[in-house]
């Protein structure tokens, strides 16, 4: 059974203090959700919009990422960067219990919702899902170009000292919830530490960028609607993003080769170095030092999901991480063993 809003009576109540359709009934629907947040459509009068909240057996600290979220789409607001529009939060637990806010209604669609299969008209014409991953990517690029000091973010991340942490950190985090041997971790973490970027340019990350956390609008040509999912969204270094969409991202890709998680088909899409070519033309930022943001960007990946995998408790969705971790920190091995950057 899908999970409902905890009072309905009180969230109109409030919708009427923000001048929301006020006094006009209101009508909600369950869209998703997991031990993270749960997303509801609400209509009532003119407002047509999603609400995001924690559930309430959520830790009490995501009250406060559910904050951070608001703050970056609410910060995205009058740029070019596709984005929910921010229209109202409420950190007052007495309405709902937990911190919620409201964004616009995207009507579009997301490859996670089409269970591995393109929607018309990307299903059957492969030449079409070059613009899928050209807008994907060009989201990324758009989202560093974004002034966030100009956006009153200065206090969401520690951008200073950002890749001097990134080993200890995830090491230590590690640490905490081992419970095997990651074969090609202390390798990759080692090359880590004697590389770095050949330039350092601080901006908003979405942090788990990827086909799975955008929405694109229905029909051809390929259009992106929304980046969404902030959960990881903080100030730090952007081009992790572009590692993340780029870790395993085929030069032909019309070879058979997917995605992480294999979710997505690859075929027909542009190569690996038309895809670079373009966030660097939108961007602006050289991608010569890709190996090792994509190195990066798998070895902590492999990390991240570690920790769900230790947590399954018989989870046939988290247990099914076990081997596409163990995949990730030998592909981040080897391509620090392969690479040739030397920075």
């Amino acid at each position: 059974m899908a999970p409902t809003i905890a009072s309905v009576d009180k969230l109109a109540a409030w919708l009427d203090t923000q001048e929301l359709g006020t006094g006009a009934p209101l009508e909600s629907r369950y869209i998703s959700g997991g031990s993270q947040n749960e997303i509801y459509e609400l209509r009532r009068g003119d407002l047509h919009c999603a609400m995001r909240i924690p559930p309430m057996t959520a830790p009490a600290d995501r009250d406060n990422g559910i904050v951070r979220e608001w703050r970056i789409i609410e910060a995205l607001d009058g740029t070019d960067v596709p984005h929910t529009e921010a229209i109202a939060v409420c950190t007052d637990p007495s309405v709902l219990g937990r911190t919620f806010y409201l964004m616009g209604f995207v009507d579009g669609w997301s490859p996670m919702d089409t269970l591995g299969k393109w929607p018309p008209p990307f299903d059957t014409d492969v030449r079409e899902r070059r613009g899928l991953a050209y807008q994907l990517v060009e989201g990324a690029a758009l989202l560093s170009k974004v002034d966030w000091r100009a956006k009153g973010l200065q206090d969401l991340g520690r951008p200073d000292g950002f890749h001097e942490r990134q080993v200890d950190r995830w090491t230590g985090f590690l640490e905490r919830i081992k419970g095997r041997e990651l074969p090609g971790f202390d390798e990759a973490a080692a090359w880590l530490r004697t590389h770095r970027p050949i330039d350092y340019i601080p901006g908003i990350m979405h942090g788990d960028y990827q086909f799975a956390n955008v929405m694109f609008r229905h029909g051809a040509p390929a259009r992106l609607a929304a980046i969404v999912d902030w959960e990881m969204g903080t100030v730090g270094d952007p081009k992790l993003d572009l590692g993340w969409v780029m870790q395993s991202w085929p030069e032909d890709t019309n070879s058979g080769a997917g995605s992480v998680g294999d979710y997505v088909d690859m075929t027909g899409m542009p190569s690996r170095s038309e895809v670079l070519k373009h966030y660097a033309d939108v961007s602006g930022r050289q991608v010569d030092d890709i190996d090792y943001y994509c190195v990066l960007a798998q070895w902590k990946l492999a990390v991240i999901l570690e920790q769900g995998y230790q947590r399954a408790n018989g989870d046939p969705k988290l247990e099914a991480f076990g081997p596409v971790i163990l995949d990730l920190m030998r592909g981040a091995a080897e391509l620090a063993e392969e690479s040739d950057y030397q920075r």
